[in-house]
């Protein structure tokens, strides 16, 4: 194993405000993807070199394409080597693809594969293992058949040669897939399996059984929702969903409140409600949103040039094609970024940037009349393209694999009070800018923001950190939503010395620390807090690791110090069968409810 440590002065310098008309960017210098207004996010045909050797030598991908053969009912006890520390009790729950393979068909994306839970139990230095398929309305189907029988996100289903043109017309209006194989969040003191169709899935914290399906959108009128809500010290839990209107689609913040506030006997489903919504910035194509963000006194929510068209999400019902087909990247759009106010029913503040593609925000946070967001971003969508199973099997040939894939962690500084200044600016066409008047008035930041002469307020992000980064994570419990100092994810970068690398970033003093080991493969890393800790990296770091090429029955957990990142413990299992990569993840500790773990107080902070 390695760990290294590295200063972050090499920040390149962001000069160029405004999109241009080609693929040029001062932010994504590395896009190969052609600027096409309008295009599908089906990249053209991909270059693959079939006489070249292994582009990327040190990068497995197939640790995606697994599939679990023998679920793992009863827990499995691990080897142990290094300290458990005797404070960690509990257990990290995991969410990701379980199966590529359905009978003798093949999904066609990652995000189509079915969801498989993971099961970590860590008691008194012990830890064991087990997993088990979530058993969603499509896995029962599908595997009854022994073939793909419902249309997923990349995949389309076997044609029903039964089915008329009006069962066509009456599938559109009926719900698609329920392959909830994203996350995993609390709702009090109970666990649910997510995916952005708002049918969630509650599952026994100790078997990992399948407990039964909520499907939100019977309790609150919305058609989709995020895979990332966010759980509130109080037990409220805030997510986004798309709902309708008479005028078109609306991006709406619902709220969850913790059974018991309200009416005795409901549910949080049953209590819940809309906070504040805004329309979508174009009534016929949505955005497609994948998290959002909330502050103290705010929502935040990112509208990106990604969006789903709702003509092409009728035709592709009809003509039985993959949800993939109705998204539509917009390259000339700019990127906005909306503050909505948490106790108005109000959009407060309006921030336009260059189109950037992204799944993931970082944290945000209120600091002297700003609002600073760090974003996981990507110059285009073209990494939803590569994560085609066709394509992740031919990766070792694709010269431009790597490029499609990158991504950086950008730091946007939004200036609240600049909206009712009167700042001058140059006397020229609207989409001119003046760029001597940087508005951003706070320490420790190159990040800048402009008012254009058509009183637009356009901002300039910095890079966080070289490093491609993903499934970030933060010391969730007391800093969501506060200025922090600390961030910790995994490597998105494929061509870097070794793809499996766990980053921390440290973004106050620019440093970033690095843990790998040769040919494993460590999942979204969890922060786990010492229960005494006294700053904020005061605590411990929780992550699943598989290893690569022939070690396919083969999975453990990693702890490392989160202060000092040196690995402190691990637990390594050996499995009846393959072990995928899984997505995302939540830690309970044995102490109580979610709800109690988490604490009491306002829904605020």
């Amino acid at each position: 194993m390695t760990t290294s440590i590295e200063n972050l002065d090499d920040k390149p310098k962001l000069t160029r405000l405004l999109p241009e008309t080609d693929n040029n960017s001062t932010i994504f210098p590395w896009s190969p993807t052609p600027f096409r207004k309008g295009a599908s996010i089906i990249s053209d045909k991909k270059k693959i070199n079939t006489e070249c050797d292994d582009l990327y030598p040190n990068c497995d991908v197939s640790v995606w394409l697994r599939s679990c053969e023998q679920e793992i009912i009863e827990p499995i006890e691990g080897t142990v080597t290094g300290i458990i520390p005797k404070w960690l009790n509990g257990a990290l729950y995991r969410n990701g693809p379980g199966s590529i393979k359905v009978g003798d068909m093949e999904f066609k994306h990652l995000f189509d594969s079915s969801a498989l839970l993971h099961r970590f139990s860590i008691q008194n230095g012990k830890v064991t293992y087990q997993c088990r398929f979530l058993q969603t309305d499509v896995y029962k189907k599908n595997n009854e058949a022994g073939r793909i029988v419902i249309t997923e996100f990349g995949t389309a289903s076997v044609p029903d040669p039964c089915q008329t043109i009006f069962n066509k017309i009456s599938s559109v209006f009926k719900g698609g897939s329920d392959n909830a194989m994203i996350s995993v969040y609390p709702f009090g003191d109970e666990l649910y399996a997510f995916t952005e169709i708002p049918k969630i899935f509650k599952f026994n914290p100790d078997t990992l059984e399948t407990e039964g399906k909520v499907n939100v959108s019977e309790h609150i009128g919305i058609v989709n929702h995020t895979s990332h809500p966010h759980v509130m010290p109080s037990g409220h839990v805030y997510n986004l969903g798309l709902s309708m209107s008479k005028f078109g689609p609306k991006h709406s913040i619902m709220c969850f409140p913790p059974a018991g506030d309200g009416i005795e006997d409901l549910t949080m489903f049953d209590q819940a409600y809309i906070v504040n919504s805004i329309p979508a910035r174009w009534p016929l194509n949505p955005p497609y949103m994948h998290t959002f963000g909330i502050t103290e006194n705010y929502f935040i929510i990112v509208e990106q040039p990604l969006c789903v068209s709702v003509p092409s999400m009728f035709k592709a019902r009809l003509n039985n094609e993959a949800f993939a087909s109705a998204l539509k990247w917009y390259p000339n759009e700019q990127t906005i970024i909306n503050v909505l106010s948490r106790d108005t029913e109000k959009i407060k503040y309006k921030f336009y940037a260059e189109a950037f593609f992204y799944l993931h925000i970082i944290n945000q946070y209120e600091y002297a009349n700003h609002i600073v967001i760090d974003i996981c971003c990507y110059r285009d969508p073209a990494m939803l393209d590569c994560m085609y199973v066709e394509t992740m099997k031919n990766m070792q040939k694709m010269p431009d694999y790597a490029k499609m894939f990158r991504g950086r962690p950008l730091r946007f500084v939004l200036p609240l009070d600049t909206h009712c200044k009167n700042i001058k600016v140059n006397p020229c066409d609207s989409n001119e800018n003046d760029l001597k008047t940087n508005l951003i008035n706070i320490p420790n930041t190159n990040a800048k923001a402009y008012k254009l002469t058509n009183g637009n307020i356009f901002v300039v992000p910095e890079l966080l950190c070289n490093l491609g980064c993903e499934t970030p994570r933060i010391n969730y419990e007391k800093y969501l939503g506060r200025e922090y100092q600390y961030f910790y994810a995994i490597s998105s970068d494929v061509d870097c010395d070794n793809p499996g690398t766990i980053i921390k970033v440290d973004v106050k003093n620019k440093i970033k620390y690095t843990w790998c080991e040769e040919n494993c493969y460590p999942s979204e890393p969890i922060f786990v807090p010492n229960p005494n800790s006294q700053f904020e990296d005061d605590g411990i770091i929780l992550a699943a690791m598989i290893w690569g090429h022939n070690k396919t029955n083969h999975v453990g957990l990693l702890i490392l110090d989160a202060h000092t990142w040196q690995e402190i413990g691990r637990s390594e299992f050996e499995t009846p069968g393959p072990t995928p990569k899984c997505l995302h993840g939540w830690f309970s500790d044995k102490h109580g409810s979610f709800r109690d773990k988490i604490g009491n107080g306002s829904s605020k902070f």
